[in-house]
């Protein structure tokens, strides 16, 4: 017989996992003292249902409190592109071309970080995406590709829609992969077959480390221990070794062979993912700025991945998923954002650099 003193125990939870329920049957006892423990002598599990009720634990975030970074954007209004280049005032712009061997016409005197955010200090605040390619490379991602949306319609916003960037050329209408519907349960008017360009904006004055990291707008978190006072004292060299983006381009398919479980986190770095890196200095994209209006949030790193990749549709709806389990309400950022136009040349940066990992 057990030394244990076995005691009916009352605990009643249903685990819900990305839509599925788990239910666990288990053995328990309980000593004298109240602690719970396995009996010894009783290897099988006791019909004993934990259920931890109907909650969605996926999506379900940290306890409510305080958020530091709420309002924290600093605000900088956009600007004339070429008054601000003859005035010397214009540090480079995104997206580029990053196709290998491409150098903007701007010349500017900073230099972008060479290396992997995280090493300089560097956290990512934000996730947030572009429908279709915001960057440029031939052969990849370019005029050349194809998706859902046919080319007629593609690179122009149509009534109700947002502006599509360039495309991957992975889509193929006869494939399941890209043409079976996928049941989205947390992003937001997405499809199968399409190219959306992924950006992940990083901060050194993020409040990384802390349940108040993700934020949107993402300019809440690349400023959320920054002030304006504080701003107007640093250079352009120091903007650029403190704020930067990754950005890495994707076909979604509906095929778990592509499942990537934390894209939330940053850039995909897994064998040709991750591996052709474009290194740049620019700016803050989005349909707002063109090559007429140019953005002042410059100059800032860019980390762009050179090739397209296939990724399955679950991989972003468990990234949706993630940033509904923030403490910010990052809903906002749950839909594909519009494509800028591709940067001219004249307000491109010359200091484009390329990094090749093993």
């Amino acid at each position: 017989m057990s030394s244990n003193l076995i005691l009916p125990l009352s605990v009643a939870a249903v685990v819900s996992v990305v839509g599925m329920s788990i239910t666990a049957i288990v053995g328990v006892t309980r000593d004298n003292g109240g602690t719970v423990v396995m009996g010894s002598n009783n290897p099988s599990p006791q019909s004993l249902l934990i259920n931890t009720g109907n909650v969605d634990l996926t999506t379900r975030g940290p306890p409510s409190g305080v958020n530091p970074c709420d309002g924290a954007k600093i605000q900088l209004d956009n600007v004339q592109c070429a008054a601000a280049a003859i005035n010397g005032q214009l540090n480079g712009q995104s997206g580029a071309n990053v196709t290998k061997g491409y150098v903007g016409d701007l010349d500017v005197d900073v230099e972008p970080i060479a290396e992997p955010y995280y090493k300089k200090g560097l956290c990512p605040v934000n996730v947030h995406w572009h429908e279709g390619a915001e960057h440029l490379s031939v052969g990849e991602y370019d005029e050349m590709g194809t998706g859902p949306t046919g080319k007629e319609e593609a690179h122009r916003a149509l009534a109700g829609e947002v502006r599509e960037g360039f495309q991957c050329r992975y889509y193929d209408e006869n494939e399941d992969m890209f043409t079976k519907p996928y049941e989205w349960k947390h992003c937001v008017g997405m499809k199968v077959g399409q190219t959306y360009e992924v950006h992940w904006p990083h901060s050194a004055a993020g409040s990384c480390g802390t349940v108040n990291q993700y934020q949107t707008p993402f300019y809440d978190g690349v400023f959320c221990n920054l002030d304006m006072d504080t701003l107007v004292t640093l250079g352009a060299q120091d903007i650029a070794n403190n704020v930067g983006v990754q950005a890495q381009v994707f076909t979604i398919v509906n095929d778990e062979t592509y499942y990537y479980p934390d894209l939330m986190r940053g850039m995909v770095v897994d064998g040709a993912m991750g591996s052709d890196i474009a290194y740049y200095t620019g700016s803050t994209t989005g349909t707002s700025r063109d090559n007429t209006i140019c953005s002042q949030y410059s100059p800032i790193t860019w980390q762009v991945d050179r090739k397209c990749h296939m990724v399955s549709a679950s991989s972003f709806d468990k990234m949706c998923a993630d940033m509904k389990a923030q403490r910010d309400d990052m809903s906002d950022d749950l839909y594909a954002h519009g494509s800028r136009v591709l940067v001219a040349d004249e307000f491109a940066a010359d200091n484009g650099k390329r990094l090749l990992r093993a």
